[in-house]
């Protein structure tokens, strides 16, 4: 997939700078995307631990969402800056995989719009990310539905 490319050589903004010990825009929206793909990533594993006759179709859509939220991170004052205060519980996956792949699809396209709206906040590098990677979310949720019509 086309966005893999997009994550090669991200790196941390220089504009992410703290400035009186708070995090920047920059940092907290990096930390927010990070959490946010961990999340869709965690819908992935639920959705493959209930269904896992989806593995061939969602194994690769699932490798993106974690270099996805990898890249995020690479730029965060530390690992632990995009970890949440707690474990969240396991996300609720439908029984039927059609239902499944549309949970999936609809995450998909809420943090596209997501990180199309944050990218407006953000400079240059960190904003180039989040473009990035919410096309790659918006194509992901088309792959997740094509052929259901």
């Amino acid at each position: 997939m086309a966005s893999a490319t997009v994550l090669v050589g991200c790196s941390a903004d220089p504009d992410s700078a703290t400035s009186g010990g708070s995090p920047s825009v920059s940092e907290r929206a990096r930390a927010r995307a990070a959490r946010d793909s961990r999340g869709l990533l965690r819908q992935y594993d639920a959705v493959l631990a209930a269904h896992p006759r989806l593995a061939e179709r969602l194994r690769p859509l699932q490798a993106e969402v974690a270099a996805h939220a990898a890249a995020f991170e690479e730029g965060t004052a530390s690992p632990t800056a995009t970890g949440s205060a707690s474990p969240s519980a396991s996300p609720t996956v439908p029984a039927d995989e059609k239902s499944a792949l549309a949970s999936l699809a609809a995450a998909e396209r809420s943090l596209a719009d997501l990180r199309a709206k944050a990218l407006l906040d953000v400079p240059g590098e960190l904003a180039r990310l989040l473009a990035g990677v919410a096309a790659a979310d918006a194509g992901h949720a088309y792959l997740l539905t094509k052929g259901d019509r």
